[in-house]
């Protein structure tokens, strides 16, 4: 069955000199600000579009590589998993950076290498994206 997940956000003023709230209705986790300067500039506190979309791709990738390696017939002691979103004002949104560690006993490095690009390919959020992905994988001793 399909599940839906929702969010709402309310903005105030112009695009550069305005503010919002993003509120995460769903979940109740939160509600948090958002500017046109956090986006492009210093945070201060605030959050952007691409730090939401960093989170969804970094919880996203670590549940995607968690099941394949399950399915591969390994059980990861730990990942950790980073998303960098670019954002070029006049552009968008211009790629996500995965970047993984990974501490699993008795993986090859190919093996492991090859897993971590399953996940990247079979992320929902990675499906959803039309923007460039990479990623760097390590194996932790």
């Amino acid at each position: 069955m399909a599940t839906i997940r929702n969010a709402h956000t309310v903005w105030q003023g112009n695009l550069f000199e305005g503010s919002g709230e993003t509120t995460f209705d769903y979940s109740g986790i939160g509600t948090y600000e958002v500017t046109w300067k956090a986006r492009t500039e210093d945070a201060r506190g605030k959050t952007s579009p691409e730090e939401l979309l960093a989170a969804a791709h970094s919880a996203c990738f670590s549940m995607a590589f968690s099941n394949e390696l399950d399915k591969a017939g390994y059980k990861a002691e730990r990942i950790e998993a980073k998303s960098e979103v670019g954002f070029q004002p006049g552009e968008g949104v211009t790629g996500s950076k995965l970047t993984v560690s990974a501490r699993i006993p008795g993986i090859a490095e190919d093996e492991f290498q090859k897993i971590a690009d399953a996940a990247k390919s079979g992320c929902p959020v990675s499906q959803a994206l039309s923007i460039p992905i990479t990623l760097e994988a390590t194996l932790e001793s």
